[in-house]
């Protein structure tokens, strides 16, 4: 990949961070943070900042730096947007072709490149974001292995049932530490996506901040198995989600659930916050089942998205 490329996609990613509040207003965009988060070199980072600099999502302000606007014009988030739609969304049309099983375990980059109508450096894009979400890795000297996802509402439902056995208990672990700054932040995001309009927020970024959620409380355990178990279930689920609708009374009930853990946490009630995880748990799996078997069913898969978890 070009450095132009590379510095073009981190564009992309930048600017839907900043336009869905993932990154907010007034926030500092330092080149080696935004280095660390995406994990790419500083040299096409900085080409990134410039460029957003100059469409208005970034402010430069000499000797300081970079910072987001405290208000990104509307007209100019509306023609990214409109720019974003217009192109089609390859990679969950090769995600979807994965979950339908229209593609084998092992496939070239000239065939993927043929039936997609991608250019090399496209390709490289894709396959990289597929090796970074779990289910795709490059194979030793030639082509790629596409690995086990949820591909079925059995699976989908045991991955649940493993999630209610590990996260309460999680919870309840002697060297569990709570880290308020976490805690802090995951607040800040469980707040704001009460607020989103979700219409025009990308489902896999909802998706992505309840995983985080679920993530940094399983890490405050400070059990490396329990973390690598949920990273992983977590990759392996997050395909079948991203297929469906957004459900936006469900994602109140669930960031509202996510809100009253952390008040739990941060009064060091770690018993009740168990209990409560897996109350709600608990319910996103009775919720999700039916909904799961829909989409096993259904060639369209279409179905609502219970957002986050």
């Amino acid at each position: 990949m070009s450095s132009s490329d590379l510095a073009t996609r981190i564009s992309n990613r930048l600017a839907k961070d900043i336009l869905t509040g993932t990154i907010e207003a007034g926030t500092h965009v330092a080149t080696q943070q935004i280095a660390d988060r995406y994990q790419v070199s500083r040299t096409p980072v900085r080409d990134a900042l410039v460029a957003l600099a100059d469409k208005g999502l970034l402010e430069h302000q000499a000797n300081r730096g970079y910072f987001v606007p405290e208000q990104v014009p509307e007209e100019l988030a509306q023609k990214i947007a409109a720019q974003e739609s217009k192109e089609p969304d390859v990679y969950q049309i090769f995600a979807e072709d994965w979950l339908k099983n229209r593609l084998s375990e092992i496939v070239t980059e000239q065939s993927l490149r043929q039936r997609y109508a991608l250019t090399k450096s496209r390709l490289n894009d894709i396959m990289a974001r597929a090796a970074r979400e779990g289910w795709a890795e490059r194979k030793e000297g030639y082509g790629w292995r596409l690995l086990p996802v949820a591909k079925t509402s059995e699976a989908f439902e045991q991955i649940y049932r493993f999630r209610l056995a590990i996260e309460p208990v999680a919870l309840l672990e002697p060297s569990f530490q709570i880290d308020r700054q976490v805690l802090l932040e995951h607040r800040r995001i469980q707040e704001w996506m009460l607020e989103a309009d979700v219409s025009t927020t990308p489902p896999e970024q909802l998706l992505a901040n309840g995983a985080a959620f679920h993530e940094a409380v399983i890490a405050m355990s400070n059990n490396p198995f329990f973390v690598s178990a949920l990273e992983r279930v977590n990759r392996m689920r997050r395909l079948m989600e991203y297929r469906a609708r957004v459900d936006r009374e469900r994602l109140q009930v669930q960031c509202s659930d996510h809100l009253e853990i952390i008040n739990l946490l941060e009064r060091g009630e770690l018993v009740e916050a168990s209990y409560f995880m897996r109350r709600h748990l608990s319910g996103a799996l009775r919720t999700k089942s039916p909904i799961a078997r829909n989409w096993s069913e259904e060639a369209d898969g279409d179905g609502k998205l219970i957002a986050q978890d």
